[in-house]
């Protein structure tokens, strides 16, 4: 109980309060800490896991959190991976706990997933950064989808408040198109519209256009849930609301395992939901048999 009333978010002094008007005597904070430590044993089962089979679409976002490091309070990004099979279902496949977003830590953690078996990935949708871009073509080979609610913050940053109603309805024509080639065609001629008044924001559309369309490549009953990192915002406000709860962390060890934890129950969840993208999209994803290089087809029985 004490467990999961911890992992549910209740502070440490509330969780001494309910245990005495339970009619128990109260409990430490060191007791608590000493209970709560055998969450480890079934959080590091679930992230060390392995990743049977293939997951075409993966989800990467960062939640910074504060941590205590040799007497400084720093902070620390916890990634989260997110990902789907071919059968439609999504789940939680990996967490890390790293000082920054640069290449090196992208890297191990992307090395890590291929580690414990992650492959057939196609797409990996994440907000810009470009030590996350080179790792994602190094270590999976895969597509990167620039997530487009971020671009467009950073869009109508460039122009002024009165006019964002009317830029972000122009750039959205791109998006209501029906295949690559015409989202790439409208994407062009509004931004050669705006060039003459705000040639900042042209320009980044021009810096931008494959990344944010990226998407536009893939099947259409799916693109609805692959133009964003929208996916894993409610389940990061879930994880800083339950970090709120305890502020500054000790360590990053006690990071792992609340945002584990948490992570754990909502995968569990999950498992138990409706297929979170059509399954009948997923045939274009994979070549046709006839297409394949014979020399990489499995052998024929004997």
């Amino acid at each position: 109980m004490i467990q999961e009333a911890w992992i549910a978010g209740v502070s440490t002094r509330r969780v001494d309060e309910l245990v005495q008007a339970m009619g128990l005597s109260g409990i430490s904070k060191s007791q608590v800490s000493k209970l709560c430590k055998d969450i480890d044993e079934r959080v590091n089962a679930f992230l060390d896991r392995p990743i049977e089979g293939e997951w075409p679409y993966l989800w990467l976002d960062a939640t910074y959190l504060k941590v205590r490091d040799r007497g400084r309070i720093v902070s620390v990004a916890a990634i989260i991976a997110v990902a789907v099979t071919t059968e439609g279902r999504r789940e939680i496949v990996g967490l890390a706990i790293g000082p920054s977003e640069a290449e090196p830590f992208w890297s191990a953690f992307l090395k890590g997933l291929v580690k414990r078996r992650l492959k057939g990935v196609k797409l990996v949708i994440s907000d810009a950064d470009d030590g996350l871009r080179h790792a994602i073509t190094r270590v999976l080979g895969a597509t990167w989808q620039r997530c487009r609610v971020h671009w467009m913050r950073n869009a109508l940053a460039h122009v002024p408040k009165g006019q964002h109603t009317m830029v972000a309805a122009a750039i959205r024509q791109a998006f209501l198109q029906p295949d690559t080639d015409a989202a790439h065609r409208t994407w062009r001629h509004v931004a050669d519209q705006l060039r003459p008044r705000w040639p900042k924001l042209a320009a980044l559309m021009d810096d931008s256009e494959h990344d944010v369309l990226a998407y536009m490549a893939f099947p259409v009953q799916h693109r609805t849930k692959l133009h964003s990192t929208n996916p894993l915002e409610r389940l990061n406000k879930e994880v800083k609301r339950r970090a709120d709860v305890i502020g500054i962390f000790p360590n990053e060890a006690s990071i792992t395992r609340l945002i584990g934890a948490v992570l754990l129950e909502q995968n569990d969840e999950w498992l138990l939901q409706c297929r979170y993208v059509q399954i009948t999209g997923m045939a274009e994803l994979t070549p046709p048999l006839i297409d394949r290089d014979p020399a990489k087809l499995p052998p024929l029985a004997a």
